[in-house]
């Protein structure tokens, strides 16, 4: 089957399913919208929570490369409404996140109600801050390892890794596999 008739027959196949984008300034703009628009092309509705509402600042690289809007501001956001998580990275967005204690708590509650959480390249500082990934195996950016290690968990170097309903990955480079894996996960949700 071609990659546009694949696209066409999965098509849809996220409707009626909800997945929050957890966010902050500096925010990996590619790492939030890759996953954004692959899961909107198959279905999903998709918002943007970020700790305060109005635009959160993207960057590639630590280079600012704009804006997006906010959809809810996390304290209106209730995890019963969701189906999963996505933790984009950046170095500065889960370093901003891991010092919200909503927005642990937030990421907690997903994982507390066995429901997806994906994290990619730097997000996992937000599952370490959780005090999520003791005894689970994840991946990361690579300087990740040892605070990953530090926290319990079995850090690998490979692309994805899924444990117990968390799924992570390592860099934009891998933000492909990342995204097909996170479409089969919510759609099996």
């Amino acid at each position: 089957m071609t990659g546009g008739a694949q696209a066409r027959w999965q098509a849809g196949r996220l409707t009626g399913k909800r997945v929050a984008i957890l966010i902050s300034d500096g925010v990996d703009r590619r790492e939030l919208i890759e996953p954004r628009e692959t899961l909107e092309a198959e279905g999903a509705h998709v918002e943007l929570i970020a700790p305060r509402r109005g635009e959160v600042h993207t960057v590639e690289h630590l280079r600012e490369t704009g804006t997006v809007a906010v959809d809810r501001a996390l304290l209106d956001a209730d995890v019963a409404r969701y189906d999963a998580l996505v933790l984009p990275g950046g170095v500065v967005n889960p370093d901003h996140l891991r010092l919200d204690r909503d927005a642990v708590g937030f990421v907690r509650d997903f994982v507390d109600a066995g429901k997806l959480v994906a994290a990619i390249c730097h997000a996992p500082w937000l599952l370490i801050e959780a005090n999520v990934v003791r005894g689970r195996t994840v991946t990361s950016w690579a300087s990740l390892r040892t605070d990953l290690r530090n926290a319990g968990a079995n850090w690998v170097d490979e692309e994805v890794c899924l444990d117990g309903g968390i799924l992570t990955s390592r860099r934009p480079a891998d933000l492909s596999a990342f995204s097909a894996k996170l479409i089969d996960l919510v759609a099996a949700a």
